[in-house]
Order: structure tokens, then sequence, then C-alpha cells
């Protein structure tokens, strides 16, 4: 049954269609978390035979899946975090809202509910945790890919406007080259100022580049996120948001905080 044996089973079982749930973005240091939920039945599968891991293909070959899952899968909803969101009530607690987020904008009612790594409480049906789920079930995969190509693009816009740090490239993770641009320029308005690199150049005094107007966005409120997911457990290397310095909310591309992305 391979990637497909989850959905397989528990549609036998009818707990059908399921819903896959994953993210991108929650290590990196600059850009926004996005969270995907993506429906799949068992002949929605079948007509994606290149379907698995984002982390496992290819640039190209997952720009291909994502159109392949936006094409086939029976729903889906992707969910934007700003950086501002996760310096104002933590990666954590914004990754647990997201998922909730993500599954909530689904037009349809999944029948099950399948989730990458870590159990999600309160998505109004039965879910399951799987361990690599990315790699193990094919709706956790395709909300993977789904996730991942949403948020390159995002990443891509981002460096269009601070060519300096090469976010085109590393998408806003601590590799060598992003740890250079930020000691060199020193956070922009997409970085993640409670994350403890970005928070120990800007405490040294680095200016933030200012943000243009068409990158203040209203966003989601804090509480808004925070209400549904009150007994989260606070990210470990985050440092103080009452440390870190302020900095303008930026949600991704087009600003949209919750949407059904473009192919």
């Amino acid at each position: 049954m391979g990637l497909a044996a989850y959905e397989l089973v528990l549609g036998k079982a009818g707990f059908g269609p399921v819903a896959g749930i994953d993210e991108a973005g929650r290590g990196a240091s600059a850009g926004p978390l996005v969270v995907a939920a993506v429906v799949l039945d068992p002949a929605s599968i079948r007509r994606m035979p290149g379907l698995a891991d984002s982390k496992l293909l290819s640039a190209q070959a997952r720009e291909d899946v994502y159109a392949e899952v936006l094409r086939w899968a029976v729903d889906w909803h992707v969910v934007v975090i700003s950086a501002g969101q996760i310096d104002a009530i933590g990666l954590h607690v914004c990754n647990v809202a997201g998922m909730r987020r993500a599954f909530a904008g689904l037009r349809c009612q999944p029948g099950y509910v399948l989730t990458d790594g870590f159990p999600v409480r309160g998505l109004g049906a039965p879910a399951l945790a799987v361990w690599k789920g990315d790699r193990v079930t094919a709706s956790v995969a395709a909300a993977s890919v789904v996730a991942k190509v949403s948020r390159d693009r995002m990443m891509r816009d981002l460096h269009e406007r601070y060519p300096q740090y090469g976010f085109d490239r590393h998408k806003g993770y601590n590799t060598d080259e992003h740890e250079r641009a930020l000691a060199e320029h020193g956070p922009c308005p997409a970085h993640r100022y409670s994350f403890v690199n970005v928070h120990r150049v800007a405490a040294a005094g680095a200016a933030a580049v200012p943000a243009g107007p068409e990158e203040l966005v209203a966003g989601v409120e804090a509480m808004d996120l925070l209400a549904p997911v009150a007994d989260a457990a606070p990210i470990a290397d985050a440092v103080s948001v009452a440390d870190a310095a302020p900095v303008p909310s930026l949600a991704g591309a087009s600003g949209a905080n919750e949407r059904r992305m473009s192919s």
C-alpha cells in the first residue's frame, strides 16, 4: 500500500477522507511559518504518483507535485503566520494554532486527521500524530509539499525586497551565508526577533531595515491565536518577547494570513 497505507486503512474503517497537516519554516529565523491541511482519498492519491515528503524532492519536483495536489486533492487550506506574530506569542503556540486554523479552514469535513510528529488537541475530529508522517502518509506528505512550496515562493518575494540576505537560497534558515548577512546588515522586518541569533544581533545595535507601508499588515491578533491554545508549551530556545526589538508584522508575499493559495 506504500504511502497510501494509512488513508486506505482509515477509509475502509469508515474514517475517510483523511486530512494531513504539516508546516514549513518552523526552524527558520526569518520569514513566516506556513501550515497546510490537505484532504486526500484513495482516488486522489492514485493520481499523484510523484507524491513524497517535500524534503526528499527537488525544487522542480516539488512544484510539479504541488500542482498535482491542488488539482486532485479533495480539499486544502493554507495558513500563514508572520514573524511578528511568532515574536508576540511564541513559535510553538503559533504552530499549534496554525494547525487548528488550517484544519478549520477546510470546506469538507474529514473523517480523520493525521499530523506530523506531535498530537494536536481540539481539532474536532479523531486524530493521530505520526512519527515522520510526511514520509509515511500521503496526506501529510501532500501537506508538506503545499506548505513548503507556498513558503518558498514567499521567501523568493522577500528576496526581492531584501536581496542582501539571500532569502531565495536559504529560505530564512540558519546557514553560514544567512548568519554572515545578518551580522553585516542587521535584522530586517522579516526576521524573528525572538530567536536567539537574531536577538543577539539586534541587541548589539544593528538597526532593522525600515518597513514600507505595503509591508505593514493588520495580521491576526495575538489573542486570537493564543485563545484556543493556552495549554501549549513555550518554545525553549526563544528569548523573552519583552527583550526583543519591536518589528512590524510581516505576513508573506501577499499580506494575507489565511488563504487558498493560487497555483
